[in-house]
């Protein structure tokens, strides 16, 4: 059975993202399956998996904006900014602490910030994974990454937790905001939990639990195609300049249709029949615009 297309997966808490991986494989038979955003073992909630040719689509998945929920514990410091790592710190929750002041504190890293990882993270910095150097008993300085939070809410207070709301961009580390903030309101602060509900317009609700896709054929029935996968402006081509685009040629934007608004964009490509033939980027040249394309699907 042929199986190319992404599935949205419930990841339970207690396993890695590669371990879903390898419960895929088994149940399919299929070698070629990957994720498009790992989430640490005592992590819940949506992954989003590419099977099969679908795999080539994992970069347009992995830069997209996300939303968590998950718990912000208060008082305690970690090497990891979650409960995961060893407690550096504990201090005592500033007197009268209440939500309408965490949540200000939580708004104040709306917009775009910099962040700076933990160590404890997957980061690599010349040529080492962070977590790898930590465990090592090491500490290196790491730079500031840019990123953007566009939601950090409380939706629940009940001392020393906060239930939070959090949607951000690709790269950001929920947390680090929540040490972040802990340290900004002077008592410090952990991720205690987390569940991802949502990866560009994928939601949590369209997932099934792991242990439910237990068969190819249970698979097969919940694998979004290639052609309805991406989120993406939509090229069509007729047979002439789908050989020109297949053989790994340009084609100029002004023969399509296409708008010289759309420099830089990715675009997918697809013949009379509407189907994925290639993903393509929008690059302006001295003949004027061009659709080049970057991956082809045989």
């Amino acid at each position: 059975m042929q199986l190319n297309g992404i599935l949205l997966v419930d990841k339970p808490q207690g396993i890695t993202s590669h371990d879903v991986v390898d419960v895929l494989r088994k149940a399919t038979g299929i070698r070629r399956i990957g994720h498009t955003g790992t989430l640490d073992p005592r992590a819940t909630g949506l992954l989003v998996m590419c099977l099969g040719q679908a795999t080539r689509l994992s970069q347009h998945f992995s830069g997209l904006d996300k939303t968590y929920e998950g718990a912000l514990r208060l008082g305690i410091i970690t090497d990891s900014h979650d409960l995961d790592g060893t407690i550096v710190e504990e201090r005592p929750l500033p007197e009268g602490l209440s939500r309408e002041q965490v949540q200000a504190v939580c708004h104040e890293f709306l917009g775009d910030i910099e962040q700076i990882p933990p160590m404890v993270s997957a980061i690599k910095i010349g040529g080492r994974r962070l977590y790898k150097i930590a465990r090592e008993g090491g500490e290196i300085e790491r730079p500031p990454r840019k990123v953007r939070v566009d939601q950090f809410e409380v939706l629940r207070w009940e001392l020393p937790e906060a239930a939070i709301r959090v949607s951000c961009s690709s790269g950001a580390y929920v947390r680090t905001l929540c040490h972040d903030a802990g340290m900004r309101l002077g008592c410090g602060g952990v991720l205690a939990q987390l569940r991802r509900t949502r990866v560009g317009r994928y939601a949590i609700e369209d997932a099934l639990p792991l242990d439910q896709y237990d068969s190819a054929e249970r698979v097969a029935e919940r694998l979004i195609s290639m052609n309805d996968a991406l989120h993406l402006p939509v090229v069509s081509v007729d047979a002439i300049q789908e050989d020109i685009l297949m053989s790994g040629r340009a084609l100029p934007a002004r023969h399509l249709g296409i708008s010289a608004s759309a420099t830089g964009e990715w675009v997918q490509v697809k013949n009379q029949r509407g189907k994925l033939i290639a993903l393509a980027l929008m690059q302006d040249t001295p003949a004027g615009m061009c659709v080049q394309p970057k991956t082809v699907f045989v």
